[in-house]
């Protein structure tokens, strides 16, 4: 009797350790290519605390966060690619990559990653039209799944060539699926916002407070040239744009203007790049990452993004560095 009770006793243990408490969600996986180094994580229902840390050591990595409801994980790797991972309370995931190629990261272990790795392998090798046509597709015959507002932002969205209409009929489509997504419905919100921010629109309207509480609004860019852009001192790419704007803005002597927001959860993190760099134009950082009320207002969805405008016009936005700096200098 006592042994059939220890026996038990044990069984429970091992089951126990070996799986995810239904307050956790687990990721393990094994990248190639990558011995030791590490890459950053973070969700879009806060229960990362901002920015974490993942290790990788002989190549391999072990990860669980708390989650007591479905979110999006965002993997961001060494060379700034972002990767998502569709987290579940007592759920683990297996991942399995090569560093040289992360856009066909395999996720295993519950459907919907099941299904997002098949829709990364589908579009490895295809041409920017067919990406969308297979994004607009997977929504259209799975729109109750997280899969699908993901695929809505990053590919008709967050894009340097938005599709406005297509987006707003997709989402149409998700919300009468998910009535009860919030999100997805501030989604649809920024849709609209971004529809009336597009090049050749007004700039929208906005008020903010900087780092060293000043008063930041869009009526202090309606005369001249200027340029918002969004970044984050953790996005290489990002903090580059940021001082080729200021290059460009000491050049000017002062007839470009700027304004900054950091996407950034520690005001703390934003502040040491602007005080290293020496930037001196207004820069918002209310640490609340993409939800930021400045980034909805202006339809601002990645990092690094910008906005220029001339004599409060919108004249382009979503410019690469190098596009930025030539259209900058056309226009001062």
């Amino acid at each position: 009797m006592h042994k059939q009770l220890l026996f038990s006793l044990v069984t429970m243990l091992s089951l126990v350790s070996c799986g995810v408490d239904s307050k956790h969600f687990k990721m393990e996986g094994r990248i190639l290519n990558m011995n030791q180094g590490e890459f950053y994580v973070y969700d879009d229902q806060g229960f990362i605390s901002g920015i974490d840390t993942i290790k990788i050591e002989g190549g391999r990595f072990v990860y669980e966060m708390e989650c007591e409801r479905p979110t999006t994980v965002m993997l961001v790797f060494p060379n700034f690619s972002e990767q998502p991972i569709f987290a579940e309370s007592h759920e683990s995931v297996t991942i399995k990559g090569d560093a040289s190629h992360l856009k066909v990261l395999s996720v295993k272990g519950t459907k919907t990653n099941e299904r997002m790795t098949e829709f990364r392998q589908q579009i490895s090798n295809a041409s920017p039209p067919e990406i969308k046509k297979h994004a607009s597709q997977l929504i259209e015959d799975h729109p109750e799944s997280p899969i699908a507002p993901y695929l809505l932002k990053k590919y008709f969205v967050n894009t340097a060539k938005p599709d406005f209409r297509e987006a707003s009929r997709l989402a149409k489509i998700i919300m009468e699926k998910q009535p009860g997504n919030l999100r997805l419905a501030r989604q649809s919100q920024m849709i609209e916002n971004l529809n009336k921010a597009k090049v050749g629109s007004p700039l929208p309207t906005f008020t903010a407070y900087d780092l060293r509480g000043r008063l930041v609004s869009s009526s202090d860019l309606s005369n001249g040239l200027a340029v918002i852009c969004a970044w984050a001192s953790w996005s290489y790419e990002s903090t580059s744009q940021l001082r080729s704007i200021q290059r460009i803005q000491k050049k000017s002597k002062g007839r470009l203007k700027a304004v900054s927001i950091s996407v950034d959860a520690s005001r703390k993190d934003c502040k040491d790049v602007i005080d290293r760099d020496s930037i001196a134009w207004p820069n918002v950082c209310d640490g609340k990452l993409f939800e930021s009320k400045t980034l909805l207002q202006l339809g601002m969805t990645s990092i690094p993004d910008n906005i220029l405008i001339k004599n409060g016009k919108i004249i382009a936005r979503g410019l690469s560095t190098s596009d930025l700096e030539d259209t900058i200098e056309k226009n001062l």
